[in-house]
Formats: C-alpha cells, structure tokens, sequence
C-alpha cells in the first residue's frame, strides 16, 4: 500500500512538471548554458582573462539551474506576459511537497554537473613550454645553412629571456636538424614540452622570407601560421615578433623588462650579425672529441671590429676564451682576454645577462672565485631564466664547493631545460661518479646515449666507467677499436687508446699505437697536454729498459718545462712535471712539484679537481719511494669524492712499487668490500 501510494506521488509530480514546462526551461537552460561555457572556454584566453573568470561563470550558471526551475515552475510565459502558473487541484496532490522535490532536483543536477565542469575549467592551465627546432635552410647556397639556423637560436634565445616559459635549449633541439617527416608526438615527449615551433628560411642576398608553424605536440596540429618577407636588416624585428606572438598563444606574460630586452636589437649592423651567427654555432660545439671553439675566436672578433658596440659578441668572445683556458690551454693571455671582453660587454650594455654570464665564468675559470662568480650567474640566470647554462655553472661550482646535493639539483634543472645536452648530461654522470655512486651515473649514462647515440664522447665515457668501476677494459677495447685512426684530434684518441693498452700490460701494441702519432704532446683528459715521450719512456721502463726510458725521460722534462712555464698557474701540469722529475730519480724536486700541484688547487677550494692533485702526489710519492705517505693519501682519497677505485689500484702499473707491501692488500680489502 506504501510503495502504490509513493508511486502516485512521483507520478503527480511529473505530470505537475510537464504540466508547468519544467521539462522545457531545464533543456533550454542546460544548452544555453554549455554554449556559454563553450564560447568562454574559447575566448577568454584569447582576452588573457585569468583562469578564476572561466570558473566563476561555471558556478554561476551552476547555481542559476535550481532558480531557473523554482522560475519556471512558479510562472508561464503567456501571450499576455509573463503570470503566475495556475494551480489545478488534483486528488493526491501536494504542492508544498512537488516544490520541495523540484528544488532538490535542481540542486543535484547542479552539484552532479558542478563534479565534472569545475575540475576542467580549474585545469584549463595551459602548459607553457616550448622548443623552438632547427629551420630548413631554403637558400639556393648552402652555405647559408648557419643563417638559418642562426635564426632559429636567435628566437630561442629570446623566447628564453621569458621567466613564464619553459624553452628548451639549444643543444638539445639541435639533434632534431635535418630530419625529414617529424612526430611531434615523439619529440614532445622526448624533449617534455606541450609545443613546437618550426620553419624555414631563405635568404636572397639581403632579402629573407621566414615562414614559421606553432605546433600543439599533444595532436600535431597547427596553432597558427606566420610568413614574413623582410630585409635582413629586419630579421630583429621578425624575431622580436615571433617572440611575443608565441608568448600569447601560450598566455606567458612579459614583466616590463622582459618586453625591453626582446625589443633592444643586438646590432645595427646585418654583416656583423651574419659574423655572430657563423661565431655563435661554432661556439656551441663543445664536445670534448670535436671541439670547435677556437673556430668562433676570430668570428667574434671580426664582428666586434666592423660593430665596436656590439656587446653581445664582446660576451661571447669571452666565454669562448674562459671555456678554452678552462678546457685546454690555460695561459694567462686567455685569461686577460676572457675578462677584458666581459668588461666591455657590460660596459656597453650593463643589464645585458650574457655579460654576467661572460664575467662569471671569468670568476669561475679564471679566478676560481666561486661566490663572486655565484653572484654573476644569479644575475644571469634571471635574465635568462630558460638557460641551462647559468643553472649548469651554479651546480658546477657547487660540487667544487662540497656541496654535492645542492649541485645535483641544478645540474638536473640544467639537463630538464636542455635534456639531450651530452656536455650537462656529462658533467652529471663525472659527479655520480666522483661520489662512487656508479649505479645512478650509468643510468645517467644510458639516459644520455638513448638522447644522443650517434655521441661518441658518450661512448667513451661508457667505457671509461666501466673501468673505473668493474675494472672491465672489454668495453673500451670495442670504443677504440671501432673508431677509424684519423679520429684523433691532438692525439687525444691516442692517449686514450695507449693508456687502455697500458692498463692491459701489453706494452708492445701501446708503443706501436704511440709511434704511429707524429706530435709531441697529446691532448688528455686534464689541462696538461702529456709529452709523447714520457708516455713512451713509462712502458719502455715497465718492460724493463732503464736505458731507453732514461732518454726518453729527459726528453719529456724539456718538454713539460715548456709547458709549465706557459702556465704556472695551472695544477695539472706541475703534477705531471713531478711525475717526469720522479722517473728520473729527482726526488726532491719531483715532490716540491706535487705539493705545487695540491698548493694551486687544494681539496678545500675544489672538492671535484683537487682530489686528482692529491693522487698525483701519491703518485710521486710512490715512486720516490715514500710509502709511508703515499698510503696515508691512497687511504685519505677512498675516504672522499674522488677517481680512485679499488680496480683502478689494481690495474694501473703506476702502483706497481707498492704490491709487495702489506698495506697494499689491506688496502684492497678496506675498501674492495665497501665498493
């Protein structure tokens, strides 16, 4: 009886409904107000609305369901106006209840409907990421393929200058270059962005037609289309352009200052930016196998003569000086020309972040001056908060700190703005492994390679770990052997393959892969260039000829005099002056040299170099015969951040003179378990 009387009220309040044109008023409601949210949805970015407004106008028409329903339950709309809905007096009926059946129907419907809209309109937060890839040189020469992708850095570089961006950088997007049907899908994914932009340029004498594409990565579809025909003194303009478009279509917003550095050109003069940008690409290839950087030198310089204000080659000038004494050559004269070219890039334009990013290196490199060095790359890095270098400097100096966590993180920040960068993904993998956390760096390792696996640097460097962690040489063999011989830039390849030889002890295919270089010095891994000779009279002595070893010795001392007296500064080379010293028997001057070694660069002031200095004093000590002391460091150097591992101790025939002691093997058991 219960459950017929409930069904009879239902069914009265549903014919009360329909009687009073509920029914019509909610589908009424409900397809206008999605037409609404729909329209909103659409143009209130383009009106750079903030998110909250979307949201609002949901709630609105939320709450405005359930009134609409009381509206229309309680008047009609007749041919006289709108009146009060007549009351019809049927049997079971109860108004007081249908009314209060109808609100809380109204007030489900809009909290249902409330679940699912709300949620989407607070989540309608567009990702603000980017990657600007390589343009397509379109020119007849071919030659101006660096104009192009000239061009393509230049846009990248500005778009990086706006904080609510997240850019790619340049290295990373450079693997893309060349490539036929892209997915943008895939390179989305790879490199972590939400959109691409891509295009094409070609230049006819002074004229260039640019033709650009934003792509949304999520579907491979076009944002929007722009082409430009200019003359090439315009080309700032249209980056300038590009710049802002793009930071509107992904609703980025620009600080006053961030809209004046987009819109001050670099130079007035087009052949001195033609110049740069020949410069700029030969600077940006810094691969330890293949460096180029001496090939921007006289670019730079040549751009600077023909525009003498043109502060942002001064800066770059600079860093390739700082970044060439740090690597290779650190004379005093490169040193002087790093900080003088930063100085004037800051005098001529004193806010401009790649100066600070110029002088901080000077600082770093130069002065090893880590907190003045710290200040100058802060200042860059909020100038140009989308560049990987500033972020790669600051942890690079944190781990010479000590600080290996603090340096880990912004190493990581620098590989997400630029994550198929081998020189940041490189100097992550060195700090895992200074710390011994060989696990992590070949994860890191593997993570770079799958980036870039045509790098050989990363190969090598694949090897080179697992020596140093496994004692395993088979990798490196494989490395050497399927690299041609003319792959040898200054005799690196060489040293390389002598040095796995060596550690092999087959000491006969070493001097073979030895003789076949014709220089005198060969490129390493450190600062100091090693003398073919020395190399040479080490295996002659191993193999026991005192008296080739001798001469070849002597031979190798002027050659590292030469060296050290280019730079007397430099840590690297008066270890291995000591070293040279110490197989000739000079013992006390061998040492003075090895202490120089750890005076110039003292673990205290580099927690990531300095432990090298003091193994090459344990070295020389070695081989002078002081044990004593040459076991307290081998001890002391397991106990910090540093190279030496248990195989490498093994391995290495310069430890040869402390096998037959005690403390060689306690050694090895020490810390042979803990590895």
């Amino acid at each position: 009886m219960r459950d017929a009387s409930k069904f009879l009220l239902m069914s009265n309040f549903f014919e009360e409904l329909q009687r009073r044109k509920v029914y019509r008023v909610a589908a009424a409601y409900i397809i206008a107000a999605g037409f609404i949210i729909q329209i909103g949805s659409a143009v209130f970015p383009a009106w750079e609305l903030p998110n909250w407004t979307l949201r609002l106008v949901v709630v609105l028409l939320l709450i405005g369901f359930p009134i609409a329903l009381i509206l229309s339950w309680a008047y009609d709309v007749t041919a006289q106006g709108i009146r009060a809905t007549p009351t019809v007096s049927v049997p079971g009926t109860h108004r007081r209840r249908n009314l209060i059946l109808l609100i809380a129907t109204g007030v489900i419907v809009s909290a249902t409907a409330g679940f699912f809209l709300l949620p989407r309109a607070t989540a309608r937060k567009i990702d603000k990421s980017i990657a600007v890839l390589p343009f397509q040189n379109l020119s007849d020469e071919k030659e101006n393929a660096y104009f192009a992708d000239g061009m393509q850095d230049d846009i990248l570089t500005n778009l990086s200058k706006i904080g609510d961006l997240k850019v790619i950088s340049r290295m990373s997007v450079m693997s893309y270059r060349g490539e036929g049907m892209r997915n943008a899908r895939e390179i989305g994914k790879a490199l972590g962005v939400a959109t691409l932009l891509e295009g094409s340029v070609r230049r006819v004498g002074n004229r260039v037609r640019v033709n650009v594409q934003l792509i949304d990565a999520s579907n491979d579809e076009h944002i929007w289309a722009e082409d430009y025909d200019r003359d090439l003194t315009d080309v700032f303009a249209i980056q300038t352009d590009l710049a802002q478009k793009i930071a509107s279509a992904l609703q980025a917003k620009l600080s006053p200052n961030e809209k004046a550095r987009l819109d001050r050109r670099p130079t007035q003069n087009p052949d001195a930016y033609l110049l740069f940008v020949q410069a700029h690409g030969y600077a940006s290839q810094r691969d330890m196998f293949r460096d180029t950087s001496l090939k921007a030198e006289p670019l730079f310089e040549q751009a600077i003569k023909l525009d003498p204000n043109f502060a942002l080659a001064f800066a770059s000038l600079s860093m390739v000086e700082s970044w060439v004494y740090h690597s290779f050559d650190p004379t005093p004269g490169r040193r002087e020309k790093a900080r003088r070219n930063a100085d004037e890039a800051l005098r001529l334009q004193p806010d401009l972040p790649e100066g600070h990013l110029a002088l901080g290196f000077c600082y770093y490199y130069g002065d090893r001056d880590y907190e003045r060095a710290l200040a100058e790359f802060d200042i860059a890095r909020r100038g140009l908060p989308n560049e990987s270098e500033a972020y790669f400097a600051i942890g690079a100096i944190q781990r010479r700190q000590g600080k290996w966590a603090e340096s880990t993180g912004n190493l990581e920040k620098a590989a997400t703005l630029d994550p198929k960068n081998a020189s940041v993904l490189t100097n992550l993998i060195f700090s895992y492994m200074a710390q011994r956390d060989y696990e992590t760096a070949d994860k890191v390792l593997d993570r770079a390679i799958a980036a870039s696996p045509q790098a050989f640097q990363l190969r090598a460097l694949k090897a080179f770990m697992a020596t140093k962690w496994k004692g395993d040489l088979s990798a490196a063999q494989k490395v050497f052997s399927s690299t041609p011989p003319e792959t040898d830039p200054d005799g690196l390849m060489t040293w390389g393959r002598a040095w796995i030889l060596t550690l092999e002890r087959k000491f006969p295919d070493a001097l073979q892969v030895l003789e076949r270089f014709r220089g005198e010095t060969m490129y390493t891994t450190t600062t100091a260039p090693s003398p073919k000779a020395f190399l040479e009279g080490m295996i002659h002595l191993l193999q026991g000829d005192k008296t080739k070893a001798q001469a070849e010795f002597e031979h190798a001392r002027l050659i590292s005099e030469k060296l050290v007296r280019e730079a007397p500064e430099d840590s690297a080379r008066h270890g291995q002056h000591g070293l040279i010293l110490a197989a000739l028997g000079q013992k006390e001057e061998a040492i003075a040299e090895g202490k120089r070694a750890v005076e110039l660069l003292p673990e205290s002031q580099d927690a990531l170099d300095g432990p090298q200095a003091t193994a090459t004093l344990a070295q020389i000590y070695t081989w002078t015969g002081e044990f004593d002391e040459a076991f307290r460091l081998l001890d002391h150097l397991f106990t910090v951040p540093s190279n030496l591992t248990v195989p490498m101790l093994k391995l290495d025939p310069g430890w040869d003179p402390l096998r037959h002691d005690p403390r060689y093997q306690a050694l090895i058991d020490k810390y042979g378990a803990k590895s």
